[in-house]
């Protein structure tokens, strides 16, 4: 078009404004092209001062030797973290009924569920005992690895683009799981319920996020981490090279401890951990070195003085809860009988050698523990020959697992007991008195205390 404003086409018709300069409307840019003109002026202005600045951190440590022996570790140890606290959930029994469930709309993340066995007798000792105390040994390992790698927390620019975006999004929540999943873990061995909700809850979920950004995490850098400690911790790449990944300092500091001295400082520390808190699972002289576990010394002495989880007054049991006009009922089959303590006393009584395993980790060494077989009251009630689960209820006023169902399997067992008195004596009112539950293998809140009711094979 010429300055007429008369059209430059042979054929007269005017010229139409293209769409990129079409008046009135702006032009539009892709997001992909504004992230890589934002990306490239943030390049151009470079990282503003602080820990962004690649001169901040000046370690001579950091390097992809160091990040990859504590990356190898935790990946041993979280493994086996996760299995047994999956199994931790599974002795739950949570599918037989809403009593056992402390994490509703769990969906198909219980999809490894079974029935949790009775036998060995001990085996939710053990495995709560590695779960809980692996937890606390693997703390200053990740602590070291999170020292590792913080530059790379603090990249810049912090977007590239939107798979670097993705990566960081896992990072946050592979950083964010772990400390959650950590903290309230260890907050549990401590009996300090600050949660602003169940603790089996919380933990149960926040497992879960912090394990799947683990193996995304893991897929990606493993083959890097087995190169790295491979080449040995005399191998320190440039800090410009694909091989440093961010993490080796331009400007080093001198040395003041070799790599070999921190690993072995971090291990030092997981050590003295192991010493502080494993004698609460382990028990016997083991449990006077438990100086950071709540239950590390027995309470009192006697028949009577092994750990406990919570007291009669704490849990709100009254004297006359406990008194004279204490009964049991056991109900089943459409029949029901009740029994004083007495009555009880007067059935055939049996005796088990068991411990009690909590999951905060502490356990006791086996107790002799005598009382009634649940499958001789289940036989009162017409269903001795084939006994079912059975709903355990408490005179416990409010709390968690004031009740319980216990399996088919774990109410068939001859080691069950209805038990009335340990080491030769009468429970005390802490233990249970009048009577309490006692099942082989079961978590310690399944061995339900202040017993006033069975009832087999009805719905709970």
């Amino acid at each position: 078009m010429d300055a007429s404003g008369e059209s430059d086409r042979p054929d007269g018709v005017p010229e139409r404004p293209s769409a990129s300069v079409r008046p009135g409307k702006p032009s539009r840019t892709p997001v992909a092209e504004r992230v890589r003109v934002a990306v490239g002026r943030a390049r151009a202005a470079g990282p503003p001062p602080g820990p962004a600045r690649p001169g901040f951190w000046r370690s001579p440590l950091r390097g992809p030797w160091l990040t990859g022996v504590f990356g190898l570790i935790l990946l041993a140890g979280v493994v086996v973290l996760f299995v047994t606290g999956l199994l931790s959930y599974a002795a739950y029994n949570p599918d037989l009924a809403a009593r056992n469930d402390q994490t509703p709309d769990k969906g198909w993340l219980g999809f490894y569920l079974f029935t949790w066995p009775t036998s060995p007798y001990w085996l939710y000792r053990l495995t709560q005992g590695v779960h809980t105390v692996l937890g606390v040994v693997l703390v200053p390992v990740l602590l070291a690895k999170l020292w590792s790698v913080i530059p790379k927390l603090f990249e810049w620019p912090p977007v590239r683009s939107a798979s670097h975006a993705l990566e960081r999004l896992s990072l946050l929540l592979l950083v964010g799981g772990a400390g959650f999943t950590f903290v309230t873990g260890i907050l549990n061995i401590q009996l300090d319920y600050v949660f602003p909700g169940s603790f089996y809850t919380l933990h149960f979920y926040g497992a879960w996020v912090f394990i799947a950004a683990f193996a995304v995490h893991v897929a990606f850098r493993l083959p890097r981490a087995v190169r790295a400690v491979r080449a040995g911790r005399a191998f320190q790449p440039p800090a410009d090279s694909e091989e440093a990944a961010g993490l080796v300092a331009p400007l080093p500091a001198p040395e003041t401890i070799s790599r070999r001295g921190a690993v072995a400082m971090v291990g030092a520390g997981s050590l003295a951990l192991l010493v502080v808190t494993a004698g609460q699972s382990i028990g016997g002289w083991w449990r006077e070195t438990a100086l950071l576990a709540p239950h590390g010394r027995d309470p009192g002495t006697g028949p009577n003085g092994f750990q406990i989880n919570k007291t009669a007054a704490s849990s709100g049991i009254r004297p006359s809860d406990i008194g004279p006009d204490w009964r049991l009922t056991v109900r089943g089959a459409g029949r029901q009988e009740v029994l004083t303590r007495a009555m009880l006393l007067a059935m055939p009584q049996r005796e088990a050698a068991l411990p009690i395993a909590c999951v905060e980790g502490w356990s006791t060494p086996d107790q002799e523990w005598s009382g009634v077989r649940l499958t001789d009251l289940a036989a009162l009630v017409g269903l001795g020959t084939d006994t079912p689960q059975v709903l355990v209820e408490s005179v416990q006023r409010g709390g968690s697992f004031s009740s319980v169902v216990l399996a088919a399997n774990q109410a068939r067992d001859d080691r069950s007991l209805l038990a009335m008195r340990v080491n030769g004596a009468d429970l005390s009112p802490d233990h249970g008195y009048p009577a309490r539950v006692i099942i082989p293998a079961a978590p310690g809140v399944h061995n339900t205390k202040w017993v006033t009711r069975l009832t087999f094979g009805e719905p709970a």
